[in-house]
């Protein structure tokens, strides 16, 4: 019996459960389906009989089993067997764009982010000689984990008998397509179903700025240069992911949210802190669909602000040496006397301290160091826990889309505050978030768990604070980007070396 015809119920090689049918087109079908072996949802793509593309399917399919990076859907098993062919890949839960644009337009600089996070990932697979060819607004979704998920590499294409003389280019068209969706609710160059087409100008579609007032200059540069081939500025067309990814990255603007955050800044001595001005730091609501976080590359400036951050460079060198070599903690050392470099939301008087009764590192991967979390609520910011260090990417090696500390109040608490104390080392993206279990997947946070704040660019002491009181037993740590390590070029991990939680019983 071909596989195409199956019923809810039908398990595939003895284990793939079949439950919903969520699409289908000419041939083939996509169902929801639990993985009994491992007790995990999974989609799987059954094929009608005589299917003429499945030979192709499964190229592309094992292809894309040999991606690892976590912000890439990935492939688990391939039956080939003409008859009862099936794929068998990651079931992607989230919102996808076209859900997020459901209410309008994203906010410019985190519409920019959620597409250069795709860009770098679809760079990755161009590099492993895999493209996508066949982009919308529902290949990219943003996960529960805080992060962007791609579905359909290669595959999609091949569903649809799609190819390209240049993958890259093809795939550099169609983020910038999704880009332009971001940045104005509308589809360029054709017609998707929820969103209206894009006005046209001379034959072409008008530039973001043209359709909704306050895209920023350079991002509006970048989606014209994509979609049109535009050179303006000197600066060249963009024909890959890889030089997109690097475009968004330099001219995603730092929005200013009232009140002012105070500056980030460097340590400039061997002894207690000192702050030298610096960039400031971005924050966002933390409210769906405006989610994304990532800290944009420096340069964006010119002339004086580049020559300070130049020298303040070399001196948080400096002090990361000094420190290192007097401290032998195995990840970056404490900040001296846990000097407070920025909040996540501006703060209130302060609440009573709450202790919490334990801490256990959770995650998709415990950590050589799970034993360590203690020392992360022993009130000395001279101890500490760190994650498992990660070579090749900041993501955790392109393995995991996050992990974390989980702390357990023991009871039910009101949390208004918590303080982080992190390493020196400026470029973690972390998530502070509240919640009533303290058990999940570990791929994502648990269900249920609110957002109190988060920040792109956590070191030192950070105080996360809510716009509202966040109710739960648990407090839960959520890294979904790590800091360089001090001393060791080319690793990422992430440190805790103190938490006070405020709030009420």
């Amino acid at each position: 019996m071909s596989t195409f015809i199956s019923e809810p119920g039908t398990r595939l090689g003895g284990r793939y459960r079949l439950e919903d049918r969520v699409n289908a087109s000419s041939g083939w079908a996509a169902w929801k389906a639990i993985d009994e072996t491992l007790a995990r949802p999974v989609t799987v793509l059954t094929f009608a009989r005589g299917f003429p593309r499945i030979t192709d399917v499964v190229t592309a399919a094992r292809a894309a089993s040999r991606l690892t990076d976590a912000r890439l859907a990935q492939v688990f098993d391939v039956e080939e067997d003409w008859d009862h062919a099936y794929v068998v890949m990651e079931w992607v839960a989230g919102d996808s764009l076209e859900d997020l644009l459901a209410d309008g337009p994203l906010d410019p600089g985190q519409g920019a982010e959620i597409i250069a996070q795709g860009a770098e990932a679809l760079a990755v697979a161009h590099a492993a000689g895999v493209a996508h060819l066949c982009l919308n607004p529902n290949s990219l979704r943003w996960t529960a984990g805080g992060g962007v998920k791609i579905a359909g590499m290669g595959i999609d294409a091949a569903l649809s008998g799609v190819t390209a003389d240049d993958p890259a280019l093809a795939d550099t068209y169609g983020l910038g397509k999704l880009l332009y969706a971001a940045l104005t609710a509308h589809w360029p160059g054709g017609d998707w179903p929820s969103l209206p087409p894009a006005p046209e100008m001379d034959g072409h579609p008008c530039s973001p700025r043209q359709v909704r007032a306050g895209v920023p200059t350079g991002i509006d540069d970048v989606a014209c240069r994509v979609l049109l081939a535009q050179t303006g500025g000197g600066n060249p067309p963009v024909t890959t992911p890889a030089m997109l990814a690097t475009a968004l990255n330099r001219v995603i603007p730092a929005p200013a949210a009232p009140p002012p955050v105070p500056h980030r800044g460097y340590a400039t001595g061997t002894g207690p802190a000192t702050l030298a001005p610096g960039p400031p730091y971005r924050q966002y609501d933390g409210g769906p669909p405006r989610r994304a976080g990532r800290d944009p590359m420096a340069g964006r400036g010119s002339g004086g602000p580049r020559v300070l951050a130049a020298v303040a460079g070399v001196l948080v060198l400096v002090v990361i040496g000094v420190a290192a070599w007097a401290f032998s903690h195995n990840g970056s050392p404490p900040p001296p006397q846990a000097k407070q470099t920025h909040s996540a939301s501006p703060s209130n008087t302060p609440a009573a301290v709450l202790h919490p009764q334990s801490a256990a590192a959770y995650g998709p991967n415990g950590g050589d160091n799970a034993s360590q979390a203690g020392l992360a609520i022993d009130s000395s910011p001279a101890t500490g826990w760190n994650t498992d260090s990660y070579q090749t990417s900041p993501h955790f090696g392109n393995l995991y889309n996050g992990t974390g500390l989980m702390l357990d109040m023991g009871k039910n608490v009101n949390v208004s505050s918590v303080a982080v104390t992190f390493g020196t080392v400026p470029g973690t993206h972390v998530r502070v978030m509240v919640g009533n279990t303290g058990t999940g997947t570990g791929e994502g946070p648990p269900a249920g768990f609110t957002l109190l704040n988060k920040s792109s660019n956590a070191f030192g002491q950070v105080t996360f604070t809510g716009h509202k009181t966040a109710s739960g037993r648990f407090i839960l740590i959520w890294f979904t980007k790590l800091a360089p390590q001090s001393g060791q070029n080319g690793h990422y991990q992430a440190d805790v070396f103190n938490v006070v939680v405020r709030g009420s019983s």
